[in-house]
């Protein structure tokens, strides 16, 4: 993952608690310095996701990264990203100005409790999230009240999320996630009470001697059953903790997991 503050170099206004940074793929990103910030879980997410095109809708964008990388990449055509947090909603927009996006990826302020607010039922081909994944009676109460909100199911569980995804998705249309093992249980069993059944799952690993750390799933609204389990994803390379594995290393190079992350068609 790249990120360089650069917020000295390029003159941009940016508002108290807010850093201006490089990340990968020639994006520049407003990011708030008291709330959650771009990380390997949205890049891998961008990356585990197909292209080819078509319509898509992220659920909790955040600063909008993931959006975005997924529009440069040409991953997908149009995207509606949705945020039911007013202060990140506007962030995106700024970020969608800013790297000249907003022909491509519209902005709103939606929850994902009212999926008719986000979209039109099975007007999409694309779903994808990077959800919050702790129950709001878990971890430490953080002191920025938009970061808790990002990161515990304030505004929605994990059951909100899919019901919302697969409200919005086509007949076969994809919904992607990447959220945490020790969770991963709850994720499948909404994907299918929902009609979103599991097809590709990869697990991520910081090393080759550590368990997973993320869970990256695609489902397919209408799916029949099977579900592909893919080697895992290692981050770093052995005996290493700074220099990248060669699957990282091809991620980061081509915005794409390496061929046999795929079910082949």
């Amino acid at each position: 993952m790249e990120m360089q503050d650069i917020s000295n170099k390029i003159s941009v206004p940016l508002r108290e608690n807010e850093r201006l940074d490089y990340v990968n793929d020639d994006l520049s990103l407003i990011q708030k310095t008291d709330g959650l910030t771009f990380g390997t879980d949205a890049l891998l997410l961008a990356g585990f996701m197909r292209g080819g095109g078509g319509t898509g809708a992220e659920l909790g964008g955040g600063s909008g990264i993931i959006s975005m990388l997924l529009a440069t990449r040409r991953k997908l055509t149009s995207i509606v990203c949705a945020e039911v947090q007013e202060e990140y909603c506007e962030l995106t927009e700024r970020n969608l100005r800013l790297n000249g996006l907003t022909d491509k990826i519209s902005a709103v302020c939606r929850d994902v409790r009212a999926p008719a607010s986000v979209g039109r039922r099975g007007g999409f081909d694309a779903v994808f999230t990077n959800p919050p994944y702790m129950k709001t009676d878990s971890g430490e109460r953080n002191v920025s009240d938009s970061k808790y909100a990002a990161r515990h199911e304030v505004h929605g569980d994990i059951g909100d999320f899919v019901k919302c995804a697969a409200y919005l998705l086509k007949y076969g249309g994809s919904f992607c996630s990447v959220y945490r093992p020790d969770r991963l249980a709850d994720l499948l069993y909404a994907m299918r009470a929902s009609g979103i059944e599991p097809k590709r799952m990869t697990a991520v690993l910081p090393d080759a001697c550590s368990s997973p750390s993320m869970i990256l799933t695609e489902g397919r609204a209408g799916g029949k059953c099977g579900l592909y389990l893919t080697r895992p994803l290692i981050i770093y390379a052995a005996g290493s903790r700074t220099e990248y594995s060669d699957d990282m290393k091809y991620i980061m190079d081509t915005g794409s997991f390496p061929g046999d992350f795929y079910i082949k068609k």
